[in-house]
């Protein structure tokens, strides 16, 4: 029999339309889920003197009552449910808060990361802002298949149909002009140097009405998703002085010179000197210094994880968390290799170690190409991720600075420590190690 170490210890199985709360494993209580029902379930817990409440956090229906518990005194352990799973024991609709409450008073429940709750607010902005982008990315292509059907090739011309002159030819055309001579006027001197007589043949189409009009409707969806984009920038321009600054560094730890920041992508949050903003947040730090991370990135991953990674004791904790870690799962003759899925702060570190994994003078690329060679591509993805967030730890724990080496100084510095793992091999099995240019000495 284990020992009840919490016997004030609740917990609660949360539904979209009911809530079933136990304390201590004890009959469960039925509340609703609506906001007079969550202050009930609050002064209930309260009467009974609960100080510390679990429930699985899966899907959004926690949130409500996350928000009402986290007012009082009453600290709130986001379980995850995969954890409860390995455990044997009840696991129904009604008796999983039983069990759950049970396992809470033993001690065996082990409390998810929660970012504070300025924290929350931007990250519920960030993802807001990022499904625009992404509906605006799909009227995007819809446009571009408009135009195709219209055997208008001004995509293949123009690299990106949402720059200026693009744009303008759009919306020139959606007026009712067709004509090329006119359209092309509308587009950079530096495009018509290179491009003239390709955007004019291009320009010549078929002009059918309904193409038009799915071109028309498609291009108003697209404008509407930019402007409820800048509409959450501005929101996120408001509550960035708000959000809670990082941790003092350690003693004689400056995290050196600011930079100056990276040139923003086309999708970038328009405000007004965000990256002076995000460094005041993070005093003595700079994690914009590390390859592929901008000052975009950087918001979005301040959103997921907050400002002070204290939660996290070391960086293989850290990694574990954002499911970048290797896992290792051995029993007897049987070994697995599984690992947390993570989250979308570790999808955050995947989609820049794409981009890292393709830069041509850097050591982080030469090791993301030798990793592909002989593991492939997504092992070498989730292996160069998995760096990338160990500088960023570093870099907001102890302000370290990265410093790109180059990819010949990465090359040689991996052939050093390969040359050093095989002359120990060798000494260990009494041989020794001989270059090819080196005499073979006489036996």
């Amino acid at each position: 029999m284990l020992k009840v170490i919490n016997p004030k210890a609740a917990a609660a199985d949360v539904g979209s339309e009911d809530i079933y709360a136990s304390i201590a494993g004890g009959p469960p209580e039925r509340f609703g889920t609506v906001t007079r029902e969550l202050h009930r379930l609050r002064d209930w817990l309260l009467s009974h003197s609960v100080d510390s409440f679990a429930m699985e956090f899966t899907g959004v229906y926690w949130i409500a009552l996350f928000e009402v518990l986290e007012k009082t005194s009453i600290r709130v352990c986001l379980v995850n449910g995969a954890h409860v799973k390995t455990l044997p024991g009840r696991k129904t609709d009604v008796a999983d808060c039983m069990w759950l409450a049970e396992l809470h008073s033993h001690g065996l429940l082990r409390p998810g990361f929660v970012p504070p709750p300025a924290i929350r607010r931007l990250r519920d902005y960030m993802r807001l802002r990022e499904n625009h982008v992404a509906q605006g990315s799909t009227c995007l292509l819809q446009a571009q298949k408009a135009l195709e059907l219209m055997n208008i090739k001004v995509h293949d011309v123009i690299s990106d149909l949402a720059g200026v002159s693009g744009q303008k030819m759009i919306r020139a055309i959606l007026e009712g002009e067709k004509r090329p001579e006119v359209l092309i006027a509308l587009c950079d001197p530096r495009i018509l140097e290179r491009k003239r007589q390709r955007l004019l043949d291009a320009l010549e189409g078929t002009w059918a009405e309904q193409h038009l009009f799915a071109l028309k409707q498609a291009w108003q969806g697209w404008e509407f998703s930019r402007r409820l984009m800048l509409d959450c920038d501005r929101e996120i321009e408001r509550i960035l002085p708000t959000l809670p600054k990082s941790p003092q560094l350690p003693d004689g730890q400056t995290g050196g010179e600011p930079s100056r920041g990276k040139r923003p992508s086309k999708n970038s949050p328009q405000i007004e000197g965000l990256h002076q903003q995000l460094l005041t947040l993070l005093p003595g730090r700079d994690p914009t210094l590390i390859l592929g991370i901008g000052d975009q990135s950087l918001m979005q991953l301040i959103s997921e994880v907050g400002t002070d990674l204290g939660a996290f004791a070391t960086k293989y904790r850290f990694t574990s968390w954002l499911g970048l870690a290797p896992g290792k799962q051995n029993s007897g003759k049987q070994k697995k290799n599984r690992s947390r899925k993570g989250g979308r702060a570790g999808q955050i570190f995947r989609v820049l170690a794409q981009t890292v994994g393709r830069a041509k003078d850097s050591a982080l690329a030469g090791f993301y190409r030798r990793i592909r060679a002989q593991r492939g591509g997504l092992v070498a993805n989730k292996a160069l991720a998995r760096k990338l967030a160990e500088f960023y730890y570093d870099a907001m724990t102890k302000g370290m600075r990265y410093v790109e080496a180059g990819l010949e100084k990465g090359e040689q510095r991996y052939r050093e420590q390969a040359t050093k793992k095989l002359e120990a091999l060798s000494r260990k099995f009494g041989y020794r190690l001989v270059k090819e240019s080196d005499p073979i000495p006489a036996t």
